[in-house]
């Protein structure tokens, strides 16, 4: 069924932020969920990196770099051009009563800090990169925290492909975590699907985005729109 299709993706870079709280070497379910997603796309050429928050001194805050702005030190500055020189970025993370971690909206909050960046069309920073999401947890909220993390993506600029979250939960209540013996999260149909689906969506649309030049760079210019153009948006006093 993929004889017509280009299945080599060389040339496409990804990013995986995992917003877990568990530093570095301690296992993290969110990380299985992870490298499922990134083997496929490194089995077809994509370059991959992955980052876990938690491991970096991240200041909290809304700016480029807060350092400016009164904290000490702050890693921010040396990552984000590493997520801009990605064609697509997923940010994973776990769910905590219900809700993204700290970890995974402080990744959020950073990556709203270059909302006001332009690119060289002068579109928003991310226009031109698309963007996904990935959820573990053994409480409920997959479709709470994905809708938060795409959202949040798509509102500063990234592409969302059909299909662009994934995750798994255990039962109800305390339980084992994805990568605990016997928890049956690996071998979930319903999981694996989706987290296939999403990985496949963002290599073709990344891939159409890159080979078109992006977004085409007319109507969502924030440049020319400060210049005052328009773009035939009937302003009321002329009507």
């Amino acid at each position: 069924m993929s004889d017509d299709i280009d299945l080599d993706f060389t040339g496409l870079k990804a990013m995986f932020i995992n917003g877990t709280l568990k530093r570095s070497p301690e296992p993290s379910h969110t990380q299985g969920l992870v490298d499922a997603s990134a083997g496929i796309m490194a089995k077809h050429g994509v370059e991959v990196e992955m980052i876990r928050f938690v491991d970096h001194d991240i200041a909290t805050g809304v700016y480029p770099d807060m350092t400016e702005h009164g904290w000490e030190s702050d890693e921010w500055p040396e990552i984000y051009p590493r997520v801009l020189d990605a064609d697509i970025l997923v940010v994973a993370g776990p769910i905590w009563l219900g809700d993204n971690s700290s970890q995974t909206k402080k990744v959020i909050e950073r990556l709203y800090a270059l909302s006001g960046m332009l690119n060289d069309k002068g579109q928003y920073l991310f226009y031109g990169r698309v963007a996904g999401c990935l959820i573990t947890g053994n409480e409920d909220g997959i479709k709470h925290c994905a809708q938060n993390v795409l959202y949040s993506l798509q509102h500063i600029g990234y592409t969302i492909p059909p299909n662009a979250d994934a995750g798994w939960i255990g039962e109800a209540g305390p339980g084992p975590s994805y990568l605990d013996p016997g928890s049956g999260g690996p071998e979930n149909d319903f999981t694996n699907r989706n987290t296939t689906f999403m990985t496949w969506n963002l290599l073709h649309l990344a891939r159409m985005l890159k080979q078109a030049g992006g977004v085409p760079g007319y109507g969502n210019q924030r440049s020319e729109w400060n210049a005052g153009a328009r773009f035939d948006f009937a302003n009321p006093e002329y009507r």
